[in-house]
């Protein structure tokens, strides 16, 4: 077996001048235009708050560039927040449902039961493409809208996250 050495090849000496981050800011909120979100930008966060109807209501979404590590990142946010006494088995159901998940994955906040998907790219170097944008924030949507009501079933029918899993990946 071949055992090759991991190491870090990022360079974080590069300079100001060849960062990519502020082509692929614009690139976003063009993508987010065109694409017909109407997106918000929030200036202090560079990030777009987007608003969008699912078959679960209004939903909310947060498409970043972290402009420092050029980085981007899509944010869809659970339409209710999880009742303090749901956490530890939400966080049952959040492990089991990201240990198949291939793009992405669910975070749960302990302090306000938050809970959001989010998926990533780390563009450093390179340039962000409406392409990868897209291919990073559509799985998100239909990820969030696929899970809800296994969420549901946990925390207000009484489900046991195994069991509703299994319904939702047969």
């Amino acid at each position: 077996m071949n055992n090759k050495q991991i190491t870090d090849n990022t360079d974080s000496s590069q300079s100001i001048n060849e960062n990519n981050a502020p082509q692929a800011l614009k690139t976003l909120g063009d993508f987010l235009q065109e694409d017909g979100w109407n997106p918000q930008f929030i200036e202090e966060k560079e990030a777009y708050k987007i608003n969008f109807k699912s078959e679960h209501g209004i939903g909310i979404a947060y498409a970043q560039i972290l402009t420092d590590l050029e980085q981007f990142l899509f944010y869809v946010m659970m339409p209710f927040k999880i009742p303090e006494e749901s956490l530890n088995i939400i966080s049952e159901f959040i492990t089991r449902a990201n240990y198949g998940l291939r793009v992405g994955n669910f975070e749960m906040d302990y302090e306000d039961g938050e809970v959001r998907y989010k998926t990533c790219i780390d563009f450093g170097g390179e340039t962000l493409t409406k392409g990868y944008i897209k291919n990073n924030a559509y799985p998100a949507l239909k990820t969030m809208e696929r899970y809800i009501p296994g969420f549901l079933s946990v925390v207000y029918g009484g489900k046991n996250p195994k069991d509703a899993l299994a319904v939702l990946e047969e």
